[in-house]
């Protein structure tokens, strides 16, 4: 697809992503947005980010940081527009948004209610920040400290791989009055 080519392509691309935000009804990170739409059509990422860009300099799209990623929502002047668009988004394209819709959004919420990262200090040393995260609130948050990249990327990994399992051990710690 050239970008310059169709100017009705280049329309209904930008109705999809509106279409996608109202579906929603919530923020949405960058990734999972443009998973979605790529599950309904064919869409190089450099076009898609340029239609987003579009989006929020028209005021359709709100784009904001929230917690550790940048999300986007619709406004409600991207909910009038697509109210008066709509017809021109092909019913093909809206039934492969509507099948494939459920499963990417679970995919992106799992994979960002669990977070982990560190941040070096010196080269021995490492900040690492363990997180749970729901609805794009923090339910749980845990710091440590790190001798060593390795033992770094070793918290990080294990609680990525391990966070259902520790989260319930560390609260049952915490709330227990043994002493």
């Amino acid at each position: 697809m050239k970008i310059t080519s169709d100017s009705e392509t280049l329309a209904e691309n930008k109705v999809l992503i509106l279409y996608i935000l109202d579906i929603i009804k919530k923020p949405i990170t960058n990734d999972a947005l443009y998973s979605i739409v790529t599950s309904a059509i064919d869409l190089n990422y450099f076009y898609f980010q340029q239609f987003l860009l579009d989006l929020i300099d028209a005021k359709y799209i709100l784009h904001y940081a929230k917690e550790t990623h940048d999300v986007y929502e619709l406004t409600d002047t991207g909910k009038n527009t697509l109210d008066l668009t709509l017809d021109i988004l092909p019913g093909i394209i809206k039934l492969k948004v509507d099948t494939n819709l459920k499963s990417n959004i679970e995919k992106f919420e799992n994979a960002q209610s669990v977070i982990a990262e560190y941040t070096p200090k010196s080269e021995n040393e490492y900040d690492v920040q363990c997180k749970i995260v729901e609805n794009n609130e923090t339910t749980f948050e845990v710091k440590t400290y790190a001798y060593s990249r390795e033992q770094a990327q070793n918290i990080v990994d294990n609680w990525k791989k391990n966070a259902d399992k520790l989260y319930p051990k560390i609260i049952g710690l915490l709330t227990s009055e043994e002493s």
